[in-house]
């Protein structure tokens, strides 16, 4: 749709934007009316059945004193909160906005302001603990649970034809595009038939407390699989995944991503131990060497380097393809902030043509269980995902280093992302991360840092096996999730 006519009179607050009137879909609404309610956000809000806020900009002197996340646009993905958002505040920082924003279980965030973001919702779960949000963000609270389940409304928010709608309404104000007070003009199609609604609400709620039990398992991994690791023991992984919903509520700590970044400021070294030149104190941190040297009783520890030249992985980075191929087609390419939660985004914001994919696929070979490492980005280094079957049709870009697993028997690609996962390998990434021009980046550094592989066979087949399990699972509910949002509209 480009451009079509229509009256003056139904001109809206003088806006003369085209996609703002697209009639596709004023036609597909249009045709939900027999079977659905159609009701705008403005309506739903007037009758109290939906209430909306904002949040707060709370400074950037405020970021990084706490492990208390600050939710901002970046941090929702794939329908929910990253399991560790870049930043975190103090708690006398949240005790001054936490009555205000008042974050409850059930509530949804949905991003305004942001481009690509916009329109990205989450679903406030039990392990979303003490949170507060940026103010690009809205929050939406079902007021009416007994007319309109939480769950509908978030499925309906995210169905194709609201999806449609808010990127309709997008435009540009300053320097960033926003839906701003156009989202009260945004028609939310819930199905009329009680049984058709109870059915889905059942459905979204198994999916999303199955997504939120590997979450819980995704959030506590650095420190669970470090004492694995260190017990040489799997009491304490076998201990957490048999907990119930409730327990694991308790079980689950706040922490973002500054909990990864080393502490320590400044070591006495003979200048023989400087190491091609580089003069920077946490590059040397003693604390990582000890306790690498503690895990060897029960792990063989294999730098990255000695992993790949003995064969047992091989790693490579991406290839930059220029802006000029984004949004030639539908096929994923993907780049460091795509993926979170171990999981590729559902809706990687880049797609390019066959044409192109054609041009790398082969140099590229993305296969299934395929690890994506972040390289470069401040924040995201050493993110990891792990590619599934829906994944492997893709490129990906030149600041992620893609891992395959080529051995077995030492290693699966699993229990090799879960030990990408273990703080003691995501501290030792932080340590030798650096700024080159404007951004941050482990570089080849990736070579240095030392995996530490458990001995036991046991233990080592215990972590693969949670780790697969968590990958699976959640794949599958972030599936259900997506279809029965579309079937809201059916």
């Amino acid at each position: 749709m480009i451009h079509f006519w229509i009256s003056s009179v139904k001109v809206k607050n003088s806006v003369f934007i085209p996609k703002y009137y697209n009639p596709q879909i004023i036609r597909e609404l249009n045709s939900l009316e027999n079977t659905h309610h159609c009701y705008s956000i403005a309506d739903l809000v007037k009758s109290g059945t939906i209430a909306l806020s904002t949040g707060d900009e709370i400074g950037k002197s405020a970021y990084g004193t706490g492990d208390i996340p600050f939710v901002r646009t970046s941090d929702i993905f794939n329908w929910e909160i990253k399991s560790a958002p870049k930043q975190g505040v103090a708690r006398d920082i949240y005790n001054e906005y936490a009555t205000h924003q008042n974050v409850k279980e059930g509530d949804i965030l949905l991003v305004r302001d942001g481009t690509y973001l916009i329109g990205n919702s989450c679903f406030i779960t039990t392990i979303d603990k003490d949170i507060l949000y940026q103010s690009h963000i809205i929050k939406i609270r079902v007021k009416k649970p007994d007319e309109l389940a939480p769950e509908i409304f978030f499925l309906a928010l995210n169905s194709d034809i609201v999806q449609k709608q808010i990127r309709s309404i997008q435009f540009t104000a300053d320097i960033i595009d926003t839906i701003g007070q156009r989202f009260d003009d945004v028609v939310i199609p819930i199905p009329k038939s009680k049984i058709k609604r109870d059915k889905i609400t059942e459905k979204a709620r198994e999916a999303l407390r199955v997504r939120v039990r590997g979450k819980a398992f995704i959030k506590q991994s650095p420190i669970i699989i470090e004492k694995v690791l260190d017990s040489n023991s799997i009491l304490l992984l076998t201990d957490f995944l048999s907990l119930s919903d409730d327990e694991l509520t308790q079980a689950v700590s706040s922490r973002t991503v500054t909990a990864e970044f080393v502490e320590f400021t400044n070591v006495w070294l003979r200048s023989d131990k400087i190491q091609n030149t580089i003069y920077l104190p946490k590059y040397y941190d003693p604390s990582v060497d000890k306790e690498l040297r503690e895990l060897s009783r029960h792990c063989e520890v294999k730098s990255m380097a000695v992993l790949r030249n003995e064969g047992i992985v091989e790693y490579y980075t991406g290839v930059e393809i220029g802006k000029m191929a984004y949004d030639t087609g539908n096929i994923s390419f993907i780049r460091t902030s795509d993926f979170s939660n171990w999981e590729i985004d559902h809706d990687p914001k880049q797609g390019i043509s066959e044409k192109i994919y054609e041009e790398y696929a082969a140099e590229q070979d993305v296969q299934e269980n395929d690890i994506f490492l972040v390289r470069d980005g401040t924040y995201l280094v050493g993110s990891s995902c792990i590619v599934t079957p829906l994944d492997t049709k893709s490129l990906f870009c030149g600041g992620l280093y893609k891992i395959r697993v080529k051995k077995n028997e030492l290693l699966d690609s699993f229990l090799f992302l879960g030990l990408l996962n273990s703080f003691i390998v995501k501290r030792q990434i932080r340590t030798k991360q650096f700024t080159r021009d404007v951004i941050d980046t482990i570089g080849n550094r990736i070579d240095e840092v030392n995996i530490p592989i458990p001995k036991s066979k046991e233990v080592r087949n215990a972590i693969s096996n949670a780790v697969r399990q968590v990958v699976s699972s959640r794949i599958q509910a972030r599936n259900d999730i997506l279809n029965l949002s579309n079937s809201i509209s059916k």
